[in-house]
């Protein structure tokens, strides 16, 4: 605000009015008399002049205090009226008010916009005054839950339902607590917390609840679900390659039955798929056991297995079936002596899972492949790969394809991975994705 023209004249004023004393005192002094009553008249004028040249600013903010003061922010003081300095002393207090409007106009669109936010939600909430119990502010969902009317005072509540008060608002939740309470026809189970909060001399409580019976109920009926079709997908998994080696064992065998002379019969061809299958069906019944408990696994059976060894079981579990689709797969160590503490049949379900899912992605491919690699790197980390030149995972979804139960394809359970992960976690190790849609994936084991 341009302040020079106001002290111009103020010092031109005080200028005046010592020029102007001085020249009554020297009238004075020469004994003029006629010089002396015009000199003072003057004089007295000057400082009237002063005194509302003064004045009118400090009558301008004396009415701009009061209105703050008043909170009245919709008076608007003339500016193209009165002097110059006058009229950008206005100009600034407009500035203020209309500032002060358009913050007081966002607040309140923040007020109404968060007050809808939460009369929406369906999570109880109420801010009351610790000392006199006035309520704040409570939304609908609060009385709902509790089952109560729209109340001015929590001690309409004590009246009523003194067990339901002491309960809700005379004990202290300071951490999320699952609590049981009575109301008229059921019991219901609510999560509940509070905090205390100061706004200047007073002190609030905010309480928050959420009935979640409903959701446990639905949550549980959910996970019945989902566990029937995780252990069908899981089971199915291992069952349809010991189907495959079965079946082409039973063909061998026929064809042996019909001409024994002609095609003698390989015993420890026979052998092999037989103790292949009896290896597979244990690890799949370990697999079930495992699963039901998982989570409380401490302890794994961890046996010092040659990975080679591991390869050749699911190389003649599974290559039957894979190359019945017309997938090429292949198994590579970089050294047989290449050894890990291991829980087998977990492991080989891992690496189950992976190869299937490889399969999935190559179906539809002209020269589908899959590689399953082993091999240790500079930190001696040893690392199992399973690759193929499949349709890759799609950005959007690569983040979340270890989240349980989250699948993108629609006969899926959304366990197969998640399991992978526990089941490295539980081998301290992690497993890592890379995937290009349209060039393929790697998921690598790292022990």
């Amino acid at each position: 605000m341009n302040y020079r023209a106001y002290i111009f004249k103020l010092f031109l004023r005080i200028l005046i009015i010592i020029a102007a004393i001085l020249g009554l005192i020297y009238v004075i002094y020469t004994d003029r008399i006629a010089y002396t009553i015009v000199i003072s008249i003057v004089v007295f004028y000057l400082f009237i002049n002063t005194y509302s040249f003064l004045k009118r600013r400090f009558v301008a903010m004396e009415d701009f205090f009061e209105a703050v003061k008043y909170r009245d922010f919709s008076r608007w003081f003339p500016e193209d009226r009165g002097p110059k300095d006058i009229r950008y002393l206005y100009t600034g207090f407009n500035n203020i008010n209309r500032t002060i409007k358009e913050i007081n106009s966002q607040n309140q669109a923040q007020y109404v916009y968060l007050q809808k936010i939460l009369e929406m939600v369906d999570i109880g909430i109420i801010a009351y005054n610790l000392e006199s119990g006035d309520v704040l502010w409570s939304n609908d969902s609060f009385g709902d839950i509790l089952d109560v009317p729209s109340f001015k005072n929590i001690r309409f509540i004590e009246s009523r339902k003194p067990e339901l008060f002491n309960t809700i608002f005379e004990t202290y939740h300071r951490e999320p607590d699952s609590i049981s309470i009575a109301l008229q026809n059921e019991t219901i189970k609510i999560l509940i917390s509070d905090t205390v909060f100061q706004v200047e001399s007073d002190a609030f409580k905010l309480i928050v609840i959420q009935n979640i019976d409903d959701t446990l109920n639905k949550n549980e009926s959910e996970s019945w679900k989902k566990l029937l079709s995780v252990m069908t997908h899981e089971i199915m998994n291992s069952i349809t390659p010991i189907t495959s080696l079965a079946d082409t064992l039973q063909q061998n065998l026929q064809i042996v039955i019909e001409n024994p002379k002609a095609t003698p019969l390989e015993l420890e061809d026979l052998n092999s798929g037989i103790k292949t299958i009896k290896n597979r069906s244990e690890g799949l019944l370990k697999f079930a056991k495992t699963y039901r408990s998982l989570s409380k696994v401490t302890q794994l059976n961890l046996q010092t297995v040659r990975i080679i060894d591991v390869f050749n079981n699911i190389q003649q579990l599974m290559q039957p079936s894979i190359e019945a689709k017309q997938i090429k797969i292949t198994f590579e160590v970089t050294s047989e002596k290449l050894e890990l503490d291991m829980d087998t049949h977990l492991i080989e379900q891992v690496l189950i899972n992976l190869i299937l899912n490889a399969v999935d992605a190559c179906k539809h491919l002209e020269f589908p492949k899959i590689k399953v690699t082993a091999s240790q790197n500079k930190n001696r980390n040893i690392i199992i790969k399973v690759i193929d030149n499949g349709s890759g995972i799609p950005k959007d979804i690569l983040e979340n394809i270890f989240v349980p139960f989250f699948t993108s394809k629609a006969t899926g359970s959304g366990i197969g991975l998640s399991l992978c992960k526990q089941i490295m976690m539980l081998h301290k190790g992690r497993i890592i994705v890379k995937s290009i849609e349209g060039e393929g994936s790697v998921f690598s084991l790292v022990f």
